[in-house]
């Protein structure tokens, strides 16, 4: 006696789906709370780990649409908030959680990514003192990365306008904020560093909230701002805010504005500064021909040295030359100085980029102008050899064959008849002509070969 031969027999699928079924059924939306274990990113993108309490563990996947939108990187023994829903991985037979967003316990997941990218790019050396560069003294070029319609270009631009008019300062707009911000900040970057010409760049947007600023806690900026060879001063938000871009970058400007004052000195600080050093060393000199001429009086009233009297004289001689060579040396630096400070200013003055606009706007209405001319004689190229070509087609034409009086001629079948042997007597055809068409019967075969082998 057959003790199941009663009840129905389930197969090993039919049994997970009615399990995943009524799991999904259950707990469409789940939060979670445990702790990272086994924690794995594969190289599709998906993450893998398992949550687990003292009690219990439960396996996690995140796909990878869900886990690019996860701020930090999970880790092992990391405290975490899951949300999602529960399902069945089928082939395995294994119940699991599919997370749809992950927050670490007790820290914001943005603090966390912003702590953890910091240690590791610290680790790396990128914050180190020593790699970073001097700015210029007084920048000829200066390169913006920054979106072209936020507030942080027009302070920038008008605080270098302020300080010097004709200075050559280049934008490469960028978004600052929001999906793929990061990645174009970092173009921005590596443009400038490829086709050079560029002093010293400038790297920001205004203030905001951290989620605002994010783009610049990106791994990608940081790297580009390592990697580039010219000095680059971080201008994120307000003095209060700090981002990873600020511990990498060459300087930190606590505003857009203090950057652009911080890029470019003023003309009356250089010229301030060039006075200073002047009476530095004027007042240096001065001290040193006091202290010679003292030295060698003193040395003139000894007794011990009368009888060198006329060597010390010679000497005295001697220091006056040194020290009038020393005056005419020190004037001739400071002359030289002089010099070089006013050439510098005549270029940034002969540079004037309202010419050179001029220039390309020129350039750009000839090359309009001939590209213009260039597609009107391909169009008319082109329609010549179209009519060319209709004429070739309408000469081919079978209907402007039969026009000049010819016919063709088919059997019952629709065959075109090219000799006469085609047809038996009695057999009917059709001859068609230019207009119309008439039906016939054969009353008559004729060979034209024949004909002419009779006669």
């Amino acid at each position: 006696m057959n003790l199941f031969a009663s009840r129905r027999i389930h197969t090993v699928s039919e049994i997970t789906a009615q399990i995943k079924e009524r799991l999904e059924t259950e707990f469409p939306e789940v939060l979670v709370e445990g702790e990272v274990s086994n924690f794995t990113a594969a190289a599709s993108g998906h993450l893998y780990f398992v949550l687990k309490d003292p009690g219990a563990q439960i396996k996690c996947a995140c796909f990878r649409q869900r886990a690019r939108l996860i701020k930090f990187r999970p880790e092992d023994g990391l405290s975490v908030l899951a949300s999602g829903h529960i399902g069945v991985y089928e082939p395995r037979g294994e119940y699991q959680l599919y997370v749809e967003s992950l927050e670490p316990r007790g820290i914001g997941s943005l603090q966390l990514a912003f702590e953890q990218l910091k240690a590791r790019l610290q680790i790396d050396g990128l914050f180190d003192v020593d790699r970073k560069k001097p700015l210029p003294l007084l920048p000829r070029s200066i390169g913006i990365v920054t979106s072209p319609t936020g507030a942080a270009i027009r302070d920038i631009l008008r605080i270098l306008k302020r300080r010097h008019q004709n200075l050559r300062v280049l934008l490469y707009p960028s978004k600052v904020q929001g999906e793929g911000a990061a990645r174009e900040i970092a173009s921005g970057i590596e443009y400038f560093n490829s086709v050079g010409g560029v002093d010293v760049l400038i790297v920001g947007r205004g203030g905001g909230s951290i989620e605002d600023l994010w783009a610049f806690n990106e791994e990608i900026v940081a790297r580009a701002i390592a990697a580039s060879r010219i000095p680059v001063i971080s201008a994120v938000g307000h003095e209060i805010d700090f981002t990873i871009s600020d511990f990498v970058a060459d300087l930190r400007a606590p505003t857009p504005s203090a950057a652009a004052e911080l890029v470019v000195m003023k003309k009356s600080e250089f010229t301030e500064r060039i006075s200073t050093l002047e009476l530095r060393l004027a007042r240096s000199f001065r001290y040193e021909l006091s202290r010679l001429r003292n030295r060698v009086l003193s040395l003139s009233t000894d007794h011990a040295f009368a009888s060198v009297q006329s060597r010390l004289q010679q000497y005295q001689q001697h220091a006056d030359e040194l020290a009038f060579r020393m005056e005419t040396f020190l004037q001739t630096g400071l002359q030289s100085l002089r010099n070089r400070y006013n050439q510098a200013l005549s270029s940034l003055d002969r540079y004037d980029l309202l010419q050179k606009v001029d220039r390309l706007r020129d350039t750009i209405r000839i090359r309009k102008e001939w590209l213009v001319s260039n597609q009107r004689n391909r169009l008319e190229n082109l329609k010549n050899k179209a009519s060319a070509l209709e004429t070739a087609l309408e000469a081919l034409n079978p209907q402007s064959v039969l026009g000049r009086g010819y016919a063709i001629c088919r059997d019952s079948r629709g065959n075109v008849i090219k000799r006469s042997s085609s047809l038996n007597l009695g057999d009917l055809f059709s001859v068609t002509l230019a207009e119309g068409e008439v039906l016939g019967r054969a009353e008559q075969i004729k060979s034209i070969v024949q004909d002419r082998e009779s006669q």
